[in-house]
């Protein structure tokens, strides 16, 4: 029998240096027991069984949000994207999708609520699965990163907390955003919102996806309950350690018991500050999250890191995730700023079972095609990650049969 989170081959992976001149490791594997001779493979192309599904290698387009569902609602040019980064075995997580009215904090981001958005997103999936790719939808509350403008009524965005965000600087560089000041939740209200991500899961699988993807990193609605820098509550969903996991743990209890845990996979944060949320020890945090979670038997956690990279620089980690890899039993993904060198080095090392990459992935839509060449990058223009135009910055970047 496979286990869940194991490769479907035999594998040891080794570092070979280039002895004629100074240059990076080159990582590669060797297929043991082969009959045929062994050829050197990269390990982020290696197959990988990740539970039921079977995929062909380890790279994983990250969610991301790109702002071009009109009124929350997909839209056809999504046939396309997707699409484009679709290939047979490979694994896809769509944007943020909200789970409800109340969910929402920027413009044109996709929702799964309603009969209309289940109907729009079935020609998405559909055409990422004839390209033979496995699609999981992501869901999300954004909680208090929002604003009266996004929420039903103007009526304030909902939190763990009365804690209103300080303004911040968009994307671009230029645009701020404001936030409202948001409404605590109360005890008894806790349920519905839990409710509320349970049916976004029921509605993932009448789209079509494989699965869902629980958004629990970014300073958004579970993180809020999940960080002491933001959480202040006093009740059973405040303070220790555990009742601040509490509100995720009914999430994942809920949509588990919906879709099974099988198709459920979880994206944490624990070292991250984004939106004013950090911890005071992410640590423990971390730990505890993966040990828990474990016991769900959830097919994946997915874990960022808190690195970016910017222009001519290349930051690193200060923290480890090795012991969250380690407690979590399920397949352990990675995301934060990885690149072809790093991914590999990731899987090498088994610090991963897969990478997911981002904005390297949303300029290549052939990203793995283009590591298994070593090919040059096409490179991503920040300016267009979040315009409403279907096509500038969404569709157009070129594939590498189109660059020679």
């Amino acid at each position: 029998m496979q286990l869940m989170g194991t490769s479907t081959s035999t594998t040891s992976f080794s570092i070979l240096f280039n002895s004629q001149r100074e240059s990076p490791p080159l990582l590669i594997c060797k297929n043991m027991g082969s009959t045929a001779e062994d050829k050197p493979q990269i390990p982020l192309l290696t197959p990988y069984k990740m539970g039921k599904f079977q995929l062909s290698h380890r790279i994983v387009l990250a969610p991301l949000t790109r702002q071009r569902s009109f009124n929350n609602v997909p839209q056809p040019h999504a046939v396309l994207y997707y699409s484009q980064r679709a290939n047979k075995g490979g694994f896809l997580v769509s944007e943020a999708t909200g789970v409800s009215d109340t969910a929402q904090g920027y413009p044109h981001t996709p929702g799964i609520w309603t009969k209309e958005q289940v109907e729009a997103w079935k020609p998405i999936v559909d055409a990422v699965h004839a390209k033979g790719a496995v699609f999981f939808c992501q869901i999300w509350h954004v909680g208090r990163v929002s604003n009266t403008g996004f929420q039903p009524n103007g009526q304030a965005p909902i939190s763990s907390t009365d804690k209103e965000l300080t303004p911040q600087i968009r994307a671009n560089g230029v645009d701020v955003a404001q936030f409202s000041p948001p409404r605590r939740l109360t005890t008894e209200e806790i349920p519905q919102i839990v409710n509320d991500f349970r049916l976004a899961a029921r509605n993932a699988m009448e789209a079509g996806f494989d699965g869902i993807e629980v958004h629990g990193a970014h300073g958004y609605l579970i993180d809020q309950f999940l960080k002491d820098n933001v959480n202040d509550r006093t009740d059973q969903y405040g303070g220790s350690l555990v009742n601040r996991c509490r509100f995720a743990r009914e999430i994942i209890e809920a949509v588990t018991a919906e879709i099974g845990a099988d198709r459920v996979g979880i994206r944490l944060s624990p070292f991250a500050n984004y939106m004013e949320s950090g911890d005071s020890n992410p640590n423990a945090l971390g730990l505890y999250l993966a040990e828990t979670l474990s016991r769900y038997e959830l097919l994946y956690c997915h874990m960022v890191e808190p690195r970016m990279k910017t222009v001519g620089e290349k930051s690193e980690c200060p923290h480890s995730l090795v012991p969250m890899r380690q407690a979590f039993k399920g397949t352990f993904i990675v995301a934060g700023g990885y690149d072809r060198e790093d991914g590999n080095k990731a899987v090498a090392e088994d610090r991963a079972d897969l990478v997911a990459f981002g904005r390297l992935f949303l300029a290549n839509p052939d990203l793995p095609k283009r590591f298994e060449v070593n090919a040059p990058l096409n490179k991503y223009d920040r300016n267009t990650f979040y315009i409403p135009d279907p096509v500038l910055g969404y569709t157009d970047y070129p594939f590498l049969d189109e660059t020679a």
